[in-house]
């Protein structure tokens, strides 16, 4: 899998699935559940430490693919693509079953959604996807609490814009609300794999990216039918352009520190994906770089044929997309890089030589996390809640790989570390669940970290911290 190339397709296929809701419990104030210590059947995820309990808490259905926590009730909220919400309530002494708490028609949102957030005042935001042809449209849907329902309307809308209608189209996806409940974060994927051409079988000749994608924008939470335009001086001008050079940040959550950290999902060459800390009008590298590495494509003598970074198990090598490209833009300048990663986990990278290394086993750290990868699910304890090496720490899942020449295949939950010195933070990534088929999202309640598994029928897991 060659990061969010393939997952965006396995999305797309999803938005053919329909969810089977039940009856669950009236919304509540629940306490945080205690994890029994049941045995496990054989293929569930697997604990890597004797300080962390696994248990299944739900089936929710085949292509589920956000899970957000409710601040005011700790009931758990999870997404689907046809834009129909759900909420359960854990129990902790057996499964539960979720029930329909929104449909897309209620909302009025579009009908690919791929983003969901709670506000601290607990206002509930749902990111849709509207096509038009060859074009796109981004709309972020707001439902405030009135009464026993909540009232919803358009908090922003894009101006409709150019798709490469291929698998690079990412579209809008990831949401985050700010502590102080004033801004919205959305992002909006690429439409290319590496910033090659793509004119969508002729429609949009030359066209690389646009103002309206690889980018994360902000929006205050008291907006009304705002309309983003399609044009990169007047995003800048609204200060609704947050940060740009993003292939596709499907994921943002805020850290204990109140900054507001990314995912990346690399191109479908063996180049790192990122983790970023995001800041106000910096630029992230693509497509003119991966992690810290350069896109050779952007430079007049590559050879492709020569390029040992390129796996023929990607679509994009076998369509013959890296290639000799002279009219590649010339890059801006500065560009931020990545976190650096320090391991143990998470660190394998590919050498110009062609020989895959591990950074942290050669004393060195690694601007990134291991290529394909595809981080998700990305969850922080801002509350202080857990004890020892988890307090204050990150939870980064990972789809997982099915390409590549690396060994280390994702699937699996990461403890992330993040240490700030100076303008940059240092991480460390340590394993410590495996065995998720493709892992999507989390949301932490108290000392539990709720997983949605996007694989197999689809599953919530809980994972007992300490």
């Amino acid at each position: 899998m060659a990061s969010s190339i393939r997952l965006i397709a396995a999305l797309s296929m999803a938005a053919m699935l329909t969810a089977c809701g039940a009856p669950a419990p009236s919304q509540s104030d629940v306490p945080t559940p205690t994890i029994r210590p049941t045995p496990l059947p054989a293929d569930s995820p697997k604990p890597l430490r004797d300080d962390i309990r696994i248990r299944k808490v739900a089936e929710v259905g085949p292509g589920m693919i956000r899970l957000v926590r409710d601040p005011g009730s700790n009931d758990l909220y999870y997404l689907s693509p046809q834009g129909d919400v759900f909420y359960l309530s854990p129990q902790p002494d057996r499964e539960t079953r979720g029930a329909l708490a929104y449909s897309r028609s209620e909302i009025g949102g579009a009908p690919y959604a791929l983003g969901l957030a709670f506000g601290p005042d607990r206002t509930l935001y749902v990111v849709g996807n509207e096509g038009e042809g060859p074009r796109n449209r981004c709309i972020v849907r707001k439902g405030v609490i009135s009464g026993s329902g909540r009232t919803w309307s358009t908090l922003v809308r894009t101006e409709w814009y150019e798709k490469s209608n291929t698998q690079y189209d990412h579209l809008c996806n990831g949401i985050v609300v700010s502590p102080d409940g004033k801004s919205v974060y959305f992002n909006s994927g690429s439409r290319t794999d590496h910033g090659e051409v793509q004119t969508a079988e002729g429609a949009f000749p030359g066209l690389r990216e646009v103002p309206l994608t690889a980018a994360v924008f902000r929006v205050p939470t008291n907006a009304q039918d705002l309309v983003l335009p399609n044009d990169q001086a007047k995003l800048k001008a609204g200060g609704y352009l947050f940060a740009d050079g993003l292939r596709n940040a499907f994921d943002l959550a805020f850290n204990a520190a109140g900054d507001l950290i990314a995912v990346d999902n690399g191109p479908d060459a063996n180049y790192p994906d990122e983790l970023n800390w995001l800041r106000q009008g910096r630029h992230y590298g693509f497509p003119w770089r991966f992690g810290a590495e350069d896109n050779p494509q952007q430079f007049a003598d590559y050879d492709p044929t020569e390029d040992k970074r390129l796996s023929w198990d990607f679509v994009a090598v076998q369509t013959k997309l890296y290639q000799n490209d002279p009219t590649f833009p010339k890059p801006p300048a500065p560009f931020t890089d990545p976190i650096l990663n320090f391991g143990p986990d998470a660190d394998q990278f590919q050498d110009a030589d062609g020989e895959v290394r591990d950074a942290s086993d050669l004393g060195r750290p690694l601007a990134g996390l291991t290529m394909h990868r595809s981080p998700l699910g990305l969850t922080f304890d801002v509350e202080n809640r857990l004890s020892g090496d988890f307090k204050g720490a990150g939870f980064l899942l990972s789809w997982g790989a099915a390409g590549g020449p690396q060994t280390d295949r994702g699937q699996d939950l990461l403890l992330i570390r993040l240490t700030k010195t100076g303008d940059a933070y240092r991480m460390s990534a340590t394993q410590i669940v495996t065995g998720f088929q493709n892992p999507i999202d989390s949301a932490l309640i108290g000392n539990t970290l709720y997983v949605l598994d996007y694989g197999g029928q689809g599953a919530i897991w809980e994972i007992g911290l300490p």
